[in-house]
């Protein structure tokens, strides 16, 4: 049976419709009150709660969604590879609602003028106590990981200040990727910090195939017997530094998984949910070929789904990231099997929701000792600054500029890391903004001499980690930025004839294979990197600028795409 399809648009367009029964009258224009962001009409006898990607953001930010979503092979022209109007018109959202803010790029900039910033973990730990006290004995809080990384106080405290806030918030299991950036050592410290299992089944010891950490676990809710396992990201030592987790290897795991599944329904458990850092059509290939599963909570590709995308006999839940939704799947199960479902991707509008007074108290203790520098003001923008999207964000090509200025280089290089926060036209960059776009523990800035050819390979290598047809060859970031240069993506060419049509920017000749370029950029994964951290270097480089004003960024011709899932700007 094909895996997508007819009967999948089918099943997109019939989701869209429960999605139109479920939302409040004041979706369409006005501004939602907080009773109409949780309004929901139960089902069953178990809910589930999940996020994913925080990306450490503790307060209400801006964040906008891709204008770009390339699908490939299979999953071209399905959800979430429609954004956008086209996204709107899938999903029956109204534009210029405030579904329409939090899920497509259109009208950004207005519409966060009127419904204002998103997340914030007080924001989340209101919802969440309110759905508590509404299902008591009914709810499962589930992280699917990417917790511990992406802000100032994440690194200054090497995740230490995420674990404080998810064993407040009551997180009951979480599954990881960037939390490995810390290293083995600092990992194995921290989850023994946690009050709730850190489940990774497909992490083992390199050498002889031990478990790290626990693959699973059953709990009781509603009566029901549930079975959950974690699945970490299983490219980890390849999108990041392998010497970070030495002895530990990583992997999709397809029969270790099937297996753990078949144990779990011979336990007699009701209920399968796989908690992942997959990727979206990485999960979406595994639920057609692992039997067992009912329910996915997919993570990592920071998609933002309105509906629950049936696979075969699994839900699978899509559910952003950055703190801006929290998602809701509400159960009712029969003889092991869901005959019915309810959900909503419910986006945290900080401006409506009253903050936890509890979970404000511990984020303000956390952020008090770096509040001078967090709010230190380095600049302006009068554009608005942006990360999300296949070929790059506005804030990509600040960084860029940053790397090309500072290090004196011909062409710069930076990674298509998709968490950041945005910025509206008109407000102060701080140091807290640069930092949520490039807290790792690995900022070296390299300067060094390239050939074409290998530039020519490395854009080639990135492409078929995003474009390769096979989701099980796809590692879910985005296209390496490029600064300085300009080139030619067919996006349906195999690996080694994407690229053509390369050119530098600076005097507008081709690129030369044999030729050397002075070439900068940063989050090298190799070993003994030196360079001045890149935090430092766009601070340094937006104090010297003070206002930043960026045009639209064409150096990347795309073809070969779904014109309706590639939109620039």
């Amino acid at each position: 049976m094909s895996l997508i399809g007819r009967r999948d648009l089918l099943q997109v367009v019939s989701a869209a419709a429960a999605l139109a029964a479920v939302r409040p009258a004041t979706a369409q224009g006005a501004k939602p009150t907080e009773a109409d962001l949780l309004r929901f009409k139960p089902v069953g006898q178990l809910t589930l709660l999940h996020f994913t990607d925080i990306h450490a953001q503790l307060v209400p930010l801006y964040f906008r969604e891709p204008s770009a979503n390339i699908g490939v092979g299979a999953a071209r022209g399905l959800p979430p590879h429609v954004v956008g109007e086209r996204l709107l018109e899938t999903f029956k959202l109204g534009r210029g609602s405030y579904d329409a803010y939090t899920l497509a790029s259109t009208d950004f900039t207005a519409l966060a003028a009127k419904f204002g910033r998103v997340g914030g973990i007080d924001r989340l730990a209101r919802l969440i106590k309110a759905i508590r006290a509404e299902r008591p004995g009914r709810v499962l809080l589930l992280d699917g990981g990417d917790t511990w990384q992406g802000s100032y106080t994440s690194l200054m405290s090497r995740g230490a200040d995420m674990v404080h806030v998810m064993n407040a918030l009551g997180v009951e299991a979480m599954t990881a990727h960037w939390e490995f950036t810390y290293g083995a050592k600092r990992v194995e410290e921290l989850v023994k910090d946690l009050e709730f299992p850190f489940l990774a089944g497909n992490v083992k010891e390199a050498t002889w195939g031990d478990e790290i950490f626990s693959p699973g676990m059953v709990v009781e809710r509603g009566g029901l017997r549930v079975g959950v396992i974690g699945q970490a990201f299983p490219y980890t030592p390849v999108a990041n530094p392998r010497h970070f987790v030495p002895d530990w290897s990583f992997g999709i795991e397809e029969q270790k998984l099937a297996e753990r599944v078949a144990k779990l329904r011979a336990d007699g458990v009701d209920l399968v949910v796989l908690v992942s850092h997959n990727g979206f059509d990485v999960d979406r290939k595994l639920a057609g070929r692992v039997k067992g599963i009912d329910v996915i909570l997919t993570g990592h590709t920071h998609d933002a789904i309105p509906a629950a995308i049936r696979v075969a006999d699994t839900l699978l839940v899509a559910a952003g990231s950055h703190g801006k939704f929290l998602a809701r799947l509400d159960l009712d199960v029969k003889d092991k099997r869901i005959v019915d479902y309810g959900f909503r991707l419910i986006p945290v509008l900080a401006d409506v929701i009253t903050p936890d007074p509890e979970m404000a108290a511990l984020v303000a203790d956390i952020r008090k000792p770096h509040e001078a520098m967090l709010k230190h003001v380095v600049g302006r923008t009068e554009s608005l600054l942006y990360r999300r999207g296949n070929f790059g964000g506005t804030f990509d090509d600040l960084v860029c500029q940053a790397l090309l200025t500072e290090r004196d280089a011909e062409i710069a290089l930076s990674p298509g890391f998709r968490w950041g926060s945005s910025l509206l036209p008109g407000q102060e960059i701080t140091v807290e903004d640069v930092y949520n776009q490039t807290a790792i523990t690995y900022p070296a800035v390299y300067r060094q001499q390239m050939t074409g050819a290998f530039l020519k390979e490395v854009l080639e290598d990135v492409a078929d980690n995003l474009f390769n047809p096979d989701p099980y060859y796809q590692q879910g970031g985005d296209m390496v930025r490029v600064g300085g240069l300009a080139y030619r993506l067919d996006v349906g060419q195999p690996i080694g004839r994407r690229v053509s049509d390369m050119t530098l920017l600076r005097t507008g000749e081709k690129i030369d294979p044999a030729r050397s370029y002075m070439v900068a950029g940063w989050a090298s994964v190799g070993e003994g990197v030196e360079g001045p951290p890149i935090y430092d270097l766009v601070i340094q480089h937006v104090e010297r600028s003070r206002t930043v004003k960026l045009a639209p960024n064409r150096q990347v011709k795309v073809v070969g795409a779904d014109p309706e899932g590639f939109v620039e700007g």
